[in-house]
């Protein structure tokens, strides 16, 4: 009982150091984001702004788009992608390595419409034969440079139906988490491939289940300060924010799993 009361004084110290310490200079801070972490972000926004009087601006885009971004010479205060690329900024001076702070984790999985049967996806073995036996699938072009289409153009590869699967491939027409899946909700497609958090939030979609065995990719994502901005105190506190209980329970209920350290 003495170290749970302990535990939580700490935070709530933590908690009350945010609110009263940050308050008195409320910053306006950007944030450039993968849009695997949209659901996430969306949510947690309101709630950083509320704890600390700061105001949050997101932008979305692929993990190459954000990199793309900041080397085209566009600014934000705090940037959160999966880690490959967090440390492709710092090693280019864009990102500054000491804030880097693992948040969340995330696999690939497959959906399909709420009234189809769930397919077999147990074993790389049987995924190979739900592919083939599917009239079309959906996933995100991988030129695009989402995580998740990289991803499956590789499984696809490993399966050896790279080939049989391209003139099967309907790639999403609407950019983003609010585009997704309509493939497979107006019959295009029969599955739907993305990360799991981002499957979780169409409506009419339902999970069958992650990329089985080998096959998975767990994609971490990392949040870091950007080198040049002028709202470090602001930015650091939201890095910080970013690994709280609060955030956790958020992070799970999404279906994510908060980052080990």
């Amino acid at each position: 009982m003495q170290r749970r009361a302990l535990g939580v004084a700490v935070h709530v110290g933590f908690m009350l150091l945010l609110v009263v310490g940050i308050r008195a200079e409320a910053a306006a801070l950007k944030v450039l984001s993968a849009i695997g972490m949209q659901v996430v972000m969306e949510d947690l926004g309101p709630k950083f702004e509320r704890a600390t009087g700061h105001t949050l601006t997101l932008t979305f885009d692929t993990t190459e788009g954000v990199v793309k971004r900041v080397h085209g010479g566009e600014t934000a205060d705090v940037i959160v992608l999966p880690r490959q690329g967090i440390d492709g900024l710092v090693k280019d001076g864009k990102a500054a390595a000491g804030t880097v702070t693992a948040i969340a984790q995330s696999g690939i999985g497959l959906a399909v419409r709420q009234d189809a049967p769930k397919p077999d996806i147990a074993s790389p073995d049987a995924l190979k034969r739900t592919l083939l036996a599917a009239k079309s699938i959906t996933y995100n072009n991988p030129e695009s440079g989402a995580a998740s289409g990289v991803h499956f153009a590789k499984v696809l590869e490993r399966l050896g139906i790279a080939d049989a699967m391209k003139p099967k491939t309907v790639f999403p027409k609407l950019p983003g988490v609010a585009g997704f899946g309509r493939e497979v909700l107006n019959g295009e497609a029969d599955i739907a491939i993305n990360q799991i958090q981002v499957l979780m939030t169409v409506p009419g979609l339902e999970v069958v289940g992650p990329l089985p065995g080998d096959l998975q990719n767990t994609i971490v994502f990392a949040a870091a300060m950007m080198d040049s901005t002028t709202n470090r105190d602001a930015a650091q506190a939201l890095i910080q924010f970013l690994r709280t209980p609060e955030v956790a329970a958020v992070i799970k209920a999404k279906g994510m799993e908060p980052a080990t350290p």
